[in-house]
């Protein structure tokens, strides 16, 4: 890891994590340690947000995302180096790759200190951090393996600063028709169209690596669709009484799961 005031190395000093410049980061007793240089904000999950992942993870409804997941992330062939995940919340997706790469650690990352308590509990080699990305990863340059990004904000120009060559950046997002149901009678944001195309031009100067499309319909009781809208950023633009009154009202929900996963490659020259 690097320090994220001076980018100098940081090291394990009992419960704590401190650099050569002097500066130290104390961990909270729930195991995770806090890099932020001031509140995290309206931007981060809150408690209610954090709770209603963990019950829908926990659930298995998102077991086909975790599996297509983990396929991309082997069939990548990264080179050696830490797996960080960004926006890592729970850690679930990122307790099931490194259960697949059983060499290497892994460092979650999420702004949110609701995530990051749980997420550093996770797996016995997952370490955790509240942290932004968009004021820069704190890894060293060329230490990572596999960076993975699950419907979380991109910083690309620190993906490539932190990735050794020949790694990936392995990409879950969501398709137009994902969570269409309730995007319909909730009034929540929906997935621009264009997104794939924009991904792709986001990462313009990596190499395209292998896919996994994941499609399928389920239903589910009010109860975990109101939990599946709470989860994740359109939570924001939803109100806990317009969730609670879902929840309540609708016995059966059908509701389709489209995301894909793909990966992209920071070419070794």
């Amino acid at each position: 890891m690097r320090c994220p005031r001076c980018a100098a190395a940081m090291t394990p000093v009992e419960r704590s994590l401190r650099c050569a410049g002097g500066h130290s980061f104390d961990a909270a007793r729930q195991g995770y340690v806090n890099l932020l240089s001031r509140p995290a904000g309206a931007a981060a999950d809150d408690a209610a947000m954090v709770a209603a992942r963990r019950d829908v993870l926990t659930s298995g409804l998102y077991d086909a995302l975790t599996a297509g997941l983990v396929d991309v992330v082997e069939r990548v062939e990264a080179p050696p180096g830490c797996v960080v995940d960004v926006g890592a919340g729970t850690g679930h997706h990122t307790a099931a790759v490194l259960d697949a790469l059983p060499r290497r650690v892994g460092l979650a990352l999420d702004l949110s200190v609701y995530a990051a308590r749980r997420a550093a509990k996770a797996h016995p080699r997952l370490a955790a951090v509240v942290a932004d990305v968009w004021e820069g990863l704190p890894v060293r340059d060329g230490a990572a393996g596999v960076v993975l990004d699950v419907f979380a904000p991109r910083n690309v120009a620190e993906f490539a600063r932190v990735l050794a060559p020949g790694g990936a950046v392995v990409v879950v997002t969501p398709a137009p028709a994902h969570l269409t149901e309730l995007v319909t009678a909730l009034a929540m944001p929906r997935v621009d169209p264009r997104k794939a195309e924009r991904l792709a031009e986001t990462f313009a100067d990596f190499t395209h690596g292998p896919t996994h499309a994941v499609r399928e319909t389920l239903r589910v009781s009010g109860a975990v669709a109101a939990s599946l809208a709470g989860m994740g950023p359109a939570a924001h633009h939803v109100s806990p009484a317009a969730l609670e009154e879902f929840a309540v009202r609708r016995d059966e929900v059908a509701v389709t799961f489209a995301v894909d996963v793909a990966a992209f490659v920071r070419p070794r020259g």
